[in-house]
């Protein structure tokens, strides 16, 4: 097979993995005309596309698409009837190092199905990210995923070479990944993002040595959790993000929703779950970790997070006695669970107010969406009715408008 064809396959099977952001790491670059590649800001990844023509930040692929293992939401599964492929190690670096050459990209992102043993596995990825290292003295960003159960020496060297490593927690529940992944043991799961977070820690400089300690990951880790194959609801998906960031820091948890596979197991959904439920989900997440709200009061008694508005707003509707909020005193606690005010507007806020009360006519250069935010605050020029907060249809005004089909005449 040529290597045409096998990026055609390897790189449609990798296309379900979303986590391959490529952020968080040290800053390299080859300026001083030695080595190749970046991780400068604003680089990015240009004009590479997935076969389903999804822009990729990455160059994306799997290392193989056999897979030992059989987990029923996986289209590369041991009994799924899928075209296999395997790269050599020499083909991968080959592929990064000519797309970069050419622009494509600024990355690679590698993973791979379990082959042989976890060990074997994990070695045939650290050779791929070694040879662009030490070979070819490639500074660009590089993620590897980890494979559960491979030898700690081998996760020590992986660290050794790669910006960021991830491990899927793959779903929230362990009965969930028992029933869909039989072959995968969530506690194993957990051992190696524990291993992770001692080494990530292990590489932080103390303050008191002078010797520098050895690099690991300097992106940290990330998982992945699948939305819409089990019944697991939003609030049982979003705590377990929070113990994940809370027990091993992760840098993200990504959300991937559901997709139908081909000859899918009858234990699968029929359909593939509303795309607008994995976008709550990250907007969720974001309220966790940047936001200061904890999952309780973000979803709160059905379990569900609304589709048809944030989850920002939706708490700030179930709070209204809170509101509206006067700009020029209140906290930046308090500031940031104003519908429509992000973190950087509360800063330019803040800033402002020492300066100038603030006006309904700064918004927009707060970069502050008028129609969201008016309602549950106080400028020096405006004031809510408070009729119009505690009107009982308020949440229409900010629910999408209904509009009817026409006939695409």
């Amino acid at each position: 097979m040529d290597v045409q064809r096998k990026l055609e396959i390897l790189a449609d099977a990798a296309k379900y993995d979303a986590s391959c952001a490529s952020s968080g790491t040290e800053l390299r670059d080859s300026s001083d005309g030695k080595g190749l590649g970046s991780t400068a800001p604003g680089m990015g990844i240009c004009h590479s596309y997935a076969p389903d023509g999804r822009c990729i930040s990455l160059l994306k692929v799997l290392l193989t698409n056999a897979c030992n293992y059989d987990c029923l939401y996986c289209v590369n599964r041991a009994s799924s009837n899928v075209p296999r492929a395997r790269f050599t190690s020499d083909e991968v670096v080959k592929l990064t190092i000519d797309f970069y050459r050419r622009n494509y990209i600024e990355g690679l992102f590698l993973s791979s199905g379990i082959i042989r043993s976890p060990d074997y596995t994990m070695e045939q990825v650290i050779r791929v990210a070694r040879s662009l290292r030490e070979e070819h003295h490639f500074r660009g960003y590089i993620h590897l995923k980890t494979i559960p159960e491979a030898d700690d020496a081998l996760i020590t060297e992986a660290g050794k070479y790669a910006d960021r490593l991830s491990i899927n927690i793959e779903v929230p529940e362990e009965n969930s990944l028992a029933k869909l992944a039989p072959e995968k043991d969530v506690r194993a799961i957990r051992r190696t993002m524990g291993r992770l977070r001692l080494k990530l820690d292990e590489a932080k400089p103390d303050g008191k040595s002078k010797a520098k300690p050895p690099r690991f990951a300097p992106a940290g880790q990330s998982t992945q959790m699948i939305v819409g194959a089990d019944t697991a609801d939003d609030q049982t998906i979003l705590a377990t993000s929070a113990n994940l960031y809370g027990a091993y820091r992760l840098k993200r948890v990504y959300y991937s929703a559901f997709s139908p596979i081909p000859d899918a197991s009858r234990s699968l959904p029929l359909q593939a779950p509303p795309l607008m439920r994995e976008h709550r989900l990250y907007q969720a997440d974001w309220l966790m970790r940047f936001y200061g709200f904890d999952v309780g009061e973000i979803v709160e008694g059905a379990g569900w997070l609304p589709l048809d508005i944030d989850p920002k707003l939706a708490w700030a509707l179930r709070h209204r006695d809170r509101f509206p909020l006067d700009v020029a005193r209140a906290s930046r606690e308090e500031l940031l669970r104003v519908p429509g005010f992000g973190s950087k507007a509360v800063d330019r806020i803040i800033e402002t107010r020492r300066l100038t009360s603030i006006r309904i006519a700064d918004l927009g250069r707060l970069h502050i969406p008028k129609h969201k935010a008016l309602l549950f605050i106080i400028l020096s020029d405006h004031r809510p009715s408070p009729a119009l907060l505690d009107a009982a249809n308020l949440a229409q005004r900010f629910k999408p408008k209904v509009a009817q089909l026409g006939f695409e005449f």
